[in-house]
C-alpha cells in the first residue's frame, strides 16, 4: 500500500505479477482507510486474506504531521557541548509554529568532542541525571540527545541516552548519531523531529496492525523507508523520521520493478506536481546536500528528487502573449473542473486529450480549442519535463526514462535526452507496487580512521555491518548484496579519516522461504 495525503493505493502482488489493485480517497480514520483499500484490492485480485504472506505500507502521515504542525509531542532537548556550543541554541532556525509545538525544554550539558576526537569536556553523569529529573518533572517522555561530533565518537551520546532512559520511566530517547550525519544543528534537528513523532508513530503502527487483524491477515508488517528499502513495524516506532519521502522512493522502486531498469531517470507525474528522481543500481539516488523538511534543515538521508508544479490538474493560462502551465492546479477537483469532464478550467489533461495522446473524459469538450494554443501548451509540458531530466543527469549521454503516476498521460512524444521512454501499464499505482516489491536494507554511515585499521579492513567491517543490518531488517542472509560504497576523505581529521557509507539490500527472507504467518 501507499497511503498518500489524497489517495491510498493498494495492490496485491505474487512475485512480480500484479493480481489486483485499488485506489480510494485517503480517510481521516487510518484504520478504516487501510481496511477499505486492502479489501478492495483483495476483491479485485480474487485472493483471500489468509493467503497474504507480508504487508508493506508506505505513508506520508509523518511528513504531513510535521509540515502541518499537528499531533507532535513536546520534546526534551539535550545537547552535549558545554562549555562550547552555546552560540546557536537548539531549535535555531525552526519556523515559530513548529518550535512552539515541540519545545518542552532545552538543556546544554558538558561533554562532546572536537573534530579530531578529543573531548571538549568530560561527561558529567550527575549533571545528566539532574537534567533528566527536570525533564521528568515537566512530564516530558520524548527526549533527543545530541553530542558534538558524535559521528566521530558517539561514546558520550550513547552513555547520556542510557542515563536518561533509566532516569525517566517509559521515556523514548533518540540519539542524533542514529539518524543524522556530520553537521551538529542538522543532526540535532533530525533527532528532535524524530522524538516529536514517536507517539504518533505508535498510534499509526497500532492502527495498521489492528486493521490487518480485523481483515484476518496474519502476516508480518513492514513500512517503507526513504531509501527505497523496508523497515519493520517495531523499527518505525523508534525511527519514524526515516519514512520521510517514502512515497517518492516507492514510485521509483515501482518503476524499477515494472520495467526492470536498474539505472534510469523516473518521472512521476501526479495531479499537482512532478517528481523526478534517479535510479542507481535499482535504488533511489540519495541527496548529497542538507534537506529541508517543513522549513527545518536536516541531514539524514533523503532521496535526490526534483519537484515542480506540473501535473494533470495544472492550470493552463495565456497572459500577454505568454503561455504558462502550472504551478496552479485544480488538484483533486480535476474530474469536476477540467474541460473534458464538463468543467470550465483549461488544464494540462485537456491539452493531452486535445493533442490526441490521451483518452479520458469527453474529447468533444476540447475539440474546438485553438490548435495553436494546444500545440504551444503541449510543447511547454514536454519542455518542462525535458529540462528537469537534464538537471538530474550527471552526463550529456541519453538515459532511459520511466514515466509513472496518473499524469503520465500528459506526454505523447519522445523526450530529448532520453534513450527511450517506458510507460508501464500499471503506472498509476507504481507507488504501491514499489512498496510491495521493496527489499530489506541496511546502511552504515560513519567516520573511520584508516591508519590504525587499514583501508581494506575498515571497508570489510563496514560491509559486514551493513549486511548484518539488512539481515536484522528481514533480508534473506544468502541473498544480501552490497549495492553502494562511498568514501569521502575528511582532510581536517587525523588518522587518514574517511566518511564511509555502505548500503546492503536483499529480498525478504519470509518471501524467499515461503511465509510463516506471525502476529
Amino acid at each position: 500500500m501507499d497511503v498518500g495525503g489524497t489517495n491510498t493505493d493498494a495492490v496485491v502482488m505474487r512475485g512480480s505479477n500484479l493480481l489486483g489493485q485499488a485506489k480510494i480517497t485517503t480517510s481521516e480514520n487510518i484504520g478504516s482507510g487501510v481496511r477499505e483499500a486492502i479489501s478492495a484490492a483483495l476483491a479485485d485480485a480474487g485472493v483471500r486474506a489468509g493467503a497474504i504472506d507480508a504487508v508493506m505500507i508506505g505513508t506520508t502521515q509523518f511528513t504531513n504531521a510535521l509540515v502541518e504542525g499537528r499531533r507532535l509531542s513536546r520534546v526534551g532537548v539535550m545537547r552535549l557541548a558545554a562549555p562550547a556550543g552555546r552560540g546557536l541554541l537548539p531549535l535555531t532556525g525552526w519556523p515559530r509554529m513548529l518550535a512552539e509545538a515541540v519545545n518542552g525544554d532545552v538543556a546544554l550539558a558538558r561533554g562532546g568532542y572536537n573534530f579530531d576526537g578529543r573531548a571538549i569536556s568530560p561527561l558529567d553523569e550527575s549533571e545528566i541525571r539532574t537534567i533528566a529529573r527536570r525533564f521528568d518533572a515537566k512530564g516530558l517522555r520524548h527526549i533527543a540527545v545530541t553530542s558534538v561530533f558524535a559521528p566521530v565518537n558517539d561514546d558520550m551520546e550513547r552513555r547520556a541516552a542510557e542515563i536518561v532512559a533509566k532516569a525517566i520511566p517509559g521515556a523514548s530517547v533518540t540519539a542524533g548519531s542514529t539518524i543524522g550525519r556530520l553537521g551538529l544543528l542538522e543532526r540535532e534537528n533530525a533527532a528532535i523531529i524524530n522524538a516529536a513523532l514517536i507517539a504518533l508513530a505508535e498510534q499509526v503502527v497500532d492502527a495498521y496492525v489492528s486493521a490487518l487483524a480485523a481483515l484476518g491477515i496474519d502476516a508480518p508488517l513492514y513500512l517503507s523507508q526513504n531509501d527505497g528499502t523496508l523497515m519493520t513495524a517495531d523499527a518505525v516506532r523508534a525511527l519514524p523520521v526515516l519514512t520521510f519521502a517514502a512515497g517518492q522512493t516507492n514510485s521509483m522502486r515501482g518503476a524499477a520493478g515494472l520495467t526492470g531498469h536498474r539505472n534510469a531517470i523516473v518521472v512521476d507525474i501526479g495531479g499537482t506536481t512532478t517528481d523526478v528522481g534517479v535510479l542507481r543500481h535499482g535504488i533511489p539516488r540519495e541527496s548529497s546536500v542538507a534537506a529541508e523538511v517543513g522549513g527545518i534543515r536536516t541531514n539524514f538521508r533523503m532521496p535526490d528528487v526534483l519537484s515542480f508544479g506540473l501535473g494533470g490538474g495544472s492550470v493552463v493560462v495565456e497572459e500577454g502573449g505568454t503561455l504558462r502551465v502550472g504551478p496552479e492546479s485544480v488538484g483533486h477537483e480535476l474530474t469536476r473542473r477540467a474541460l473534458v469532464f464538463g468543467g470550465d478550467t483549461l488544464t494540462a489533461t485537456d491539452v493531452a486529450v486535445a493533442s490526441g495522446h490521451a483518452m479520458v473524459g469527453e474529447p468533444r469538450h476540447v475539440a474546438a480549442l485553438d490548435r495553436r494554443l494546444v500545440a504551444e501548451a503541449n510543447e511547454t509540458i514536454h519542455r518542462m519535463i525535458e529540462e528537469a531530466i537534464d538537471r538530474m543527469k550527471t552526463s550529456a549521454e541519453p538515459v532511459p526514462v520511466v514515466l509513472v503516476g496518473g499524469g503520465s498521460i500528459l506526454l505523447g512524444r519522445p523526450l530529448a535526452g532520453a534513450s527511450g521512454v517506458d510507460t508501464p501499464t500499471a503506472a498509476p499505482v507504481a507507488n504501491a507496487i514499489g512498496a510491495a516489491s521493496a527489499q530489506a536494507g541496511g546502511e552504515v554511515d560513519r567516520v573511520c580512521a584508516y591508519e590504525p585499521l587499514g583501508r581494506e579492513h575498515a571497508l570489510a567491517q563496514a560491509r559486514e555491518e551493513a549486511r548484518q543490518k539488512a539481515i536484522v531488517a528481514g533480508a534473506e542472509p544468502d541473498a544480501v548484496e552490497i549495492v553502494d560504497v562511498d568514501e569521502i576523505p575528511l582532510a581536517y581529521l587525523p588518522g587518514n579519516a574517511v566518511r564511509v557509507r555502505v548500503k546492503a539490500i536483499g529480498p525478504l527472507a519470509r518471501i524467499v522461504r515461503g511465509a510463516t504467518p506471525c502476529a
